[in-house]
Formats: C-alpha cells, sequence, structure tokens
C-alpha cells in the first residue's frame, strides 16, 4: 500500500503522534466485541472499560510497551493539552495481552466534549524488561519524547479510533427506509 494511503498518515496520526514506521507485529485492540480498525467510529458508551489487547510476536523473552494518547484534546481545532495520555502499559510479554502487563498509568475513557477525537494506540518493542515511571500528568504527554526516554525506538503497530461526545453527529445518518 502506497505510504500516502496509510490509514495512519490519512489520518494524522503519523506527524501528529508518532514519525513514520513500518508496523512489524499483531496489534489487537477490542472493545467488547468490536475490534478497533483505523479510523473507525465509537461512542464514549462504547468505550468505558479497558479494552482488551492483543500483542503478536512469536519470542515470549520479548516485552512490549503499550500508549494509549489522545491527540485532539481538549478540542481537535485547539490540541493545547496534545497528548492526553489514557493508558500507560509495560512488560507486555509477545503472544499475549495488556493484561500481562504491567499497568503504569490507569486506563482513563475516553470523554471528548468538543468535536471529533482521535485515540491512538501505539505498541513499542522493549530491549528488555525495564523500569518505567508514570509521567506526573496525563496533559501533554508526548509518545516520541517517551520512547526516546526509554530508548523504545520506533513502534511496531498502531492503531486509532475516531470518538466524540455521544450526543455528537458525525454527519447526516441515512434512515431506514
Amino acid at each position: 500500500m502506497p505510504r500516502e494511503r496509510e490509514p495512519l498518515v490519512v489520518g494524522r496520526v503519523i506527524g501528529d503522534v508518532l514519525d513514520p514506521f513500518t508496523r512489524s507485529i499483531g496489534l489487537g485492540v477490542i472493545y467488547r466485541d468490536r475490534e478497533v480498525n483505523n479510523g473507525c467510529e465509537l461512542r464514549p458508551s462504547q468505550v468505558i472499560n479497558q479494552p482488551r489487547v492483543e500483542v503478536g510476536g512469536d519470542d515470549l523473552r520479548t516485552f512490549y510497551t503499550l500508549v494509549m494518547v489522545d491527540p485532539d484534546a481538549p478540542s481537535p481545532s485547539d490540541p493545547n493539552l496534545r497528548e492526553y495520555l489514557h493508558w500507560l502499559v509495560t512488560d507486555i510479554p509477545a503472544t499475549t495481552g495488556a493484561s500481562f502487563g504491567q499497568e503504569i498509568v490507569c486506563y482513563e475513557s475516553p470523554r471528548p466534549t468538543m468535536g471529533i477525537h482521535r485515540f491512538v494506540f501505539v505498541l513499542f518493542r522493549q530491549l528488555g524488561r525495564q523500569t518505567v515511571y508514570a509521567p506526573g500528568w496525563r496533559q501533554n504527554f508526548n509518545t516520541k519524547d517517551f520512547a526516546e526516554l526509554y530508548n523504545l525506538g520506533l513502534p511496531v503497530a498502531a492503531v486509532y479510533f475516531n470518538c466524540q461526545r455521544e450526543s455528537g453527529s458525525g454527519g447526516r445518518r441515512r434512515s431506514a427506509d
């Protein structure tokens, strides 16, 4: 797929949150029975509870870090809290999920108040088990700086969904005739 058609480029995740990278591992994010696909829309009521996260790979001695951020906080037109950290889990063994890792920052469900927000899950390969410290606050987190601080390199996978307030309208809905 040409880079310019890549969903993470089209959704401006590459640029706003991440540098270009090549996906090299499977990452599944599932809310109840709904798998997150790039650009899909989920309502706040669908994302109240932390998702099930499935990490691929084949070497059980490899560990991963998962970061979930909102680059559009508090609103897409004025993202002055960019990025807002919603979840941080480290030491996730390959072939397992986030529930097997070390939760550093607990899951905070998305509750956008203005506009359509992107919620981005980023997976990094760790060099080994390591100590990661929770940032002092969730707002103004920077995924790129975090990866550099902990020597994580480029992501190995990422996926995002769009979300707006429950009563928000993403445009016209076709009525069922």
